[in-house]
């Protein structure tokens, strides 16, 4: 299996990671409704619930991304290089959105985004 592959992995995990931030320690957390619940919250259990949705968001485009990459036979390293910036920047963008940084994180937004483009790049001039 190739490193972008594993990112892909990495990158459907990452809202698994962000929602137990938003749930954690909570004992009025309410499973009938967790979306009404969470829309209650405030702080970092909301912004750890925003980057949660924008994790499943950016996921789509960027599998699709990488599986077009693969499926042309473009160059793997720079499919991994480009697969490890966008895995690298939502790390990142989590970070800045957890410790209330917007600039910071529109900033990482874009370069995750742009990562994502430069996939569909790579694939274009296999």
């Amino acid at each position: 299996m190739t490193l972008s592959y594993w990112c892909i992995l990495i990158a459907g995990l990452m809202p698994v990671f962000t929602i137990a931030v938003a749930k954690y320690g909570r004992r009025d957390f309410d499973n009938a409704e967790p979306r009404a619940w969470l829309d209650k919250q405030t702080g970092v259990r909301r912004r750890a619930d925003y980057a949660h949705r924008n994790h499943f968001e950016a996921f789509p485009f960027f599998a699709a991304a990488v599986l077009v990459a693969q499926q042309v036979g473009a160059a793997q390293g720079q499919i991994d290089s480009a697969a490890l910036v966008f895995i690298a920047a939502r790390i990142l963008y989590t970070v800045l959105y957890l410790t209330d940084k917007p600039s910071a994180r529109s900033a990482v937004w874009i370069i995750g985004y742009l990562s994502v483009i430069a996939l569909f790049v790579i694939a274009a001039r296999a």
